[in-house]
């Protein structure tokens, strides 16, 4: 080991962080799948600097308070609700990103919108088992209304895409004006509202916060028509997860595109396993090739930088 650096990367379930960077000179330890509680602890005991991918593994307060070697904590992406960085700041920890690019969660969401109109989970079961030769009928886009709840950088490029397959888009969120909307084509709501009832596709698209938590409850699925499909690439705490099962099982709308969850991995009991009416990918919005080298090499790069005593990217 010599005086390399102790690095700890952590939930590299995918088993690529050292493949898509240069570690080299650092001494570099990686976990495919999660660790926690004391046996966390000890995995960092002796680490000066820990990888996090996104927000797979929490670091509140009282972890960061038991590691008084840890130095540098990078994470990937400028965001990570899952750090208490007031906390690492007070340590003497300094916390740094990385970029991340908005396209592939913009894909998913559309591999999911399609997935659930066209049944091709259901379609493609049946093909490879032997099963019916065509055994549904898929539901055009085309002429159909998506309604987007929330109209940031995903929101927007989920807009042009519904655009182009022909689709009328509206769009929602607390602060958002006619003005923004009408550049791109797209109708400004009146309300949350008015935006589920009228909509046959709603994709969720809004930061989680104090005033999105729960935003999606009971009385909202409620307003959506019985056709319609609800679709969440964003944060699982923004739809109420017991109202959303409820609506499901009773089919009062026609499905659910998830891609994030409360409790992450899912449980293999978990409900939303075994709905018929949900489509579900493990949180993969992200998960790209391309935002995967740009997360470990800038991630090799905050830290290279924070060894010269020049940190980058702080948050």
């Amino acid at each position: 080991m010599g005086d390399a650096t102790t690095c700890v990367v952590l939930d590299d379930y995918q088993a690529v962080a050292t493949s898509l960077a240069d570690w080299s000179g650092l001494d570099v330890t990686t976990y495919q799948y999660n660790v926690d509680g004391d046996r966390l602890v000890a995995v960092l005991r002796d680490a000066e600097v820990v990888v996090l991918m996104r927000e797979r593994t929490p670091f509140p307060a009282a972890l960061i308070a038991r590691l008084p070697k840890l130095r540098l904590i990078v994470t990937t992406g400028m965001r990570n609700a899952s750090i208490d960085v007031a906390a690492a700041k007070a340590a003497g920890v300094t916390v740094c990103g990385t970029a991340s690019t908005s396209e592939p969660p913009v894909e998913l969401t559309w591999a999911l919108i399609l997935g659930l109109a066209r049944n091709l989970v259901v379609e493609n079961n049946s093909l490879r088992a032997g099963g019916p030769w065509q055994s549904t009928v898929g539901v055009g886009l085309a002429g159909k209304t998506l309604g987007l709840l929330g109209f940031g950088k995903i929101g927007v490029r989920v807009a042009r895409i519904g655009l182009a397959f022909g689709m009328d888009v509206v769009a929602w969120s607390e602060n958002l004006t006619a003005g923004r909307t009408d550049a791109e084509g797209v109708r400004l709501a009146p309300s949350k509202e008015a935006l589920l009832a009228e909509s046959d596709v709603v994709s969720v698209h809004l930061v989680l916060g104090d005033r999105t938590r729960g935003l999606v409850d009971d009385a909202a699925l409620k307003l959506m028509r019985p056709n319609a499909f609800l679709v969440n690439t964003s944060r699982a705490a923004i739809v109420e997860r017991q109202a959303l099962v409820d609506a499901l099982r009773e089919n009062r709308i026609a499905g659910a595109g998830l891609d994030v969850f409360e409790t992450e991995p899912l449980p293999v009991d978990d409900v939303l396993r075994t709905l018929p009416n949900v489509l579900a990918t493990p949180h993969l919005g992200y998960v790209t090739d391309g935002n995967y080298r740009t997360y470990f090499r800038e991630a090799v790069e905050d830290i290279r930088a924070f060894l010269a005593g020049a940190p980058v990217r702080v948050l």
